[in-house]
């Protein structure tokens, strides 16, 4: 059921003929992305249970799921890096190893640093695995448009994994203790290392880049994006005009500018900035960054309306997302034939349009019940799942081939930032219009009007500022009726 083709640019290499050919190392690849997906947001519901066993304040259970954002967004272009160098199937496997045998470790936390410390070294792990789970899609098939519906399956399980989060942890914690949430991890992970080690290619050394290692570049690219996710997370809690918020938004920037300073310079760089010469490389990236605002502002924003103001359990908060993974995968034709019929530059302003519209309607329908609220969530689906799988392909195929690594990297430092951004940006408001300290249990009908209140003006501008963005990044693409950028 496999081939081997010869690529001018990868050379020798096994590949697929259809989907169904590839399922083990496809669906090993998917598992290892999806376990990646769910563990942003599978602890976030269990975040009461933890404080009270661990005996831990807010701040503390806030750094619970900071942690692993940070180092997760922090070493992703490290990560992709290095595995254009050393190999894309080892440094996968290595990934998924100490993912799988961190997660054992809860078992032995008794307090909240050490839950926090583990947390990060999860989110190290799995930046060895973000990056690397998507490039390696490219290697299985020839065929462009099996890339595309490969990649497509990629996104829906990724954010199938990123939504169904909160409804796999309640469920499970009706039932087991909070440490079964990251135990269960270790066996996922050890199926994905056997389909992965068995279905997956081994690495061509002709497809590695042979640079040397940018070692001060990797330092900076960690404390740029470290200290800017960081910068976004301090405002939330310590306020945008303390001086912990300051000196590390400062600390971003000087540590962004020693980045480019030293990438322009260095002989072999770890992320060649002329790429983004390239109007697909740095369209794609800007567009993810603005479906990432959108889709992390409305999760975070519904997770607090369904729970709170409607006053729902954490499996029907957890159900009410389910429009989202059903348009996912309904919406697939709709957005190949936009692809195909018009090509990506007007396909993903068609999904621009779809996310500032159904922010726009957002802002209407949060006080007029799920059913509008619903609406509104395929509308947003359809406009993420035309511009999330157009551009991650679109920016992966326009990258060199032995930096297919650090172009996954780079797809998904985008949507880390976007993920950040949208996240700090509805909860600083949210703080400012409604509420600095969310009351437990159901809201008072006075809180609960100032929240929808507070919603309408947060999604009314959200829907300008990702409407624009996503906007901005689609034009900088290509006219291509077909599924690759070359």
């Amino acid at each position: 059921m496999t081939t081997t083709a010869v690529s001018p640019a990868t050379g020798p290499a096994r590949t697929y003929p259809s989907l169904r050919a590839a399922w083990i190392p496809l669906a090993a690849l998917c598992l290892a992305f999806f376990v990646e997906m769910v563990d942003n947001t599978l602890l976030s519901i269990a975040l009461p249970t933890i404080g009270r066993d661990l005996g831990s304040g807010t701040t503390s259970l806030q750094w619970v799921t900071g942690a692993y954002s940070l180092t997760f967004g922090g070493l992703l272009l490290t990560a992709g890096s290095v595995a254009d160098r050393f190999g894309r199937r080892r440094v996968l496997l290595l990934g998924l190893a100490a993912f799988g045998l961190l997660s054992l470790t809860v078992v032995f936390v008794s307090s909240a640093g050490q839950l926090i410390a583990l947390r990060a070294a999860l989110g190290l792990a799995a930046a060895a695995m973000a990056p690397i789970t998507n490039s390696l899609v490219f290697r299985l098939f020839e065929d462009r448009d099996l890339r595309m519906r490969a990649m497509t399956v990629m996104i829906v399980v990724g954010m199938s994994g990123f939504v169904l989060g909160p409804l796999l942890g309640g469920t499970a914690l009706a039932h087991v203790r909070w440490e079964w949430l990251l135990l269960v991890n270790a066996p996922i992970a050890l199926i994905a290392c056997l389909g992965v080690r068995f279905g997956v290619p081994a690495d061509d050394a002709a497809g590695l880049t042979h640079d040397a290692l940018d070692l001060p570049g990797a330092g900076l690219s960690i404390a740029t994006i470290g200290l800017a996710c960081w910068s976004l997370t301090s405002g939330v809690l310590h306020g945008w005009a303390s001086p912990v918020t300051v000196a590390s938004i400062l600390g971003a920037v000087a540590a962004g500018a020693a980045f480019v300073w030293h990438e322009r310079r260095t002989a072999a760089p770890m992320l060649d900035l002329r790429l983004f010469s390239n109007g697909t490389v740095r369209g794609a990236a800007i567009a993810q960054i603005g479906t990432s605002i959108a889709m992390a502002s409305v999760m975070f924003g519904l997770i607090l309306h369904f729970q709170y103001a409607y006053g729902w359990s954490p499996v029907k908060a957890g159900l009410a997302n389910l429009p989202i993974i059903v348009t996912m995968l309904a919406a697939t034709p709709l957005s190949e034939w936009l692809a195909k019929r018009y090509g990506h530059r007007i396909a993903c302003l068609v999904g621009a349009a779809c996310l500032g519209g159904s922010l726009l309607g957002l802002s209407w329908a949060v006080d007029h019940g799920y059913a509008a609220i619903a609406v509104c969530l395929v509308v947003m689906t359809i406009g993420l799942r035309t511009v999330m799988t157009i551009c991650a392909v679109a920016l992966v195929d326009a990258m060199p081939s032995n930096r297919t690594s650090i172009g996954a990297a780079l797809n998904d430092t985008a949507q880390e930032v976007g993920t950040s951004v949208g996240t700090a940006v509805v909860g600083t408001l949210i703080a400012v219009l409604v509420t600095t300290q969310l009351p437990e249990g159901v809201w008072s009908s006075e809180l609960v009007t100032s929240f929808f209140h507070g919603e309408r003006i947060i999604y009314g501008l959200l829907a300008v500022v990702v409407g624009l963005v996503t906007a901005a990044g689609a034009l900088t693409l290509t006219d291509s009726r077909a599924t690759e950028e070359h």
